[in-house]
């Protein structure tokens, strides 16, 4: 059970550290206005970003040791404590790849807002153009524009995972370097029982392995590459032509 701890106890620390930037677009995305349905899209927002944020804390970890012999006595604990946001905030790795994917994240609510303000300017024209277009021009063009806006959502969204999925990526690869770190030094100290530092009240600074810890994360892994996005940049240009009837390009252009 020692053996099991680091990594369990990396996956959910680590994890949810650099994914709360990401709930917090979502939350954003909600509010993605669409036209004449201002309440429709919101629910359609909800579920594609929030999906994966919690795998790595369930991803599979390392198997039990073999049980005991029956009758022998289980070997007397050897404590350790690891502060684990410490090693965090002390790890070029993490910090590289938090920096990362909050400028992914920026760059991606930057774009969402350009979008909407379009969205909304196209609309205003289209109430400005009632009383001169015909009832079957003005369906036309505000079908064509929710067709490009159901579309800009679309690409979004797949963003926004890909953002997501790409930091749980580097996350499980620092979650593995540091629990192999925790385990060296571990043994090193003849540590058999690693404890987070959130559960002891108290301890003797001699039981503390985060500055070990840190110091060998940032020689063992001192870079992370993170998975690039796939085709960020004409995800904002793609959402703006439609893809539904050919033959309503033309009023939209009027």
């Amino acid at each position: 059970m020692a053996r099991r701890a680091p990594a369990a106890l990396a996956a959910i620390l680590m994890s949810s550290t650099l994914l709360v930037g990401g709930q917090a677009l979502a939350q954003q995305q909600q509010q993605w206005f669409v036209p004449n349905q201002p309440q429709q899209s919101a629910p359609q927002q909800q579920r594609p970003a929030q999906a994966p944020r919690q795998q790595p804390a369930q991803r599979p970890v390392q198997a039990n040791p073999a049980p005991l012999p029956p009758g022998e006595p289980p070997p007397a604990a050897v404590i350790g404590i690891v502060d684990v946001p410490e090693v965090q905030r002390n790890s070029t790795a993490f910090n590289a790849v938090r920096e990362e994917i909050e400028k992914r994240r920026q760059k991606l609510n930057d774009d969402l807002q350009r979008e909407q303000g379009r969205w909304r300017e196209e609309q205003q024209q289209l109430a400005n153009q009632r009383a001169t277009l015909s009832p079957e021009e003005l369906r036309t063009k505000e079908r064509d524009l929710q067709e490009r806006v159901t579309d800009a959502q679309r690409i979004f969204r797949d963003r926004s995972r890909n953002i997501e999925q790409a930091a749980q990526q580097s996350l499980q690869e620092i979650e593995r370097a540091l629990a192999l770190v925790i385990r060296q030094v571990s043994a090193s100290r003849k540590v058999n029982l690693v404890l987070p530092r959130p559960v002891v009240i108290f301890n003797e600074p001699a039981f503390d392995l985060t500055e070990e810890v840190s110091t060998q994360l940032n020689k063992v892994l001192k870079a992370v590459a993170v998975a690039p996005e796939e085709a960020t940049p004409a995800a904002a240009p793609a959402a703006r032509p439609a893809q539904g009837g050919q033959g309503q390009q033309a009023p939209r252009r009027n």
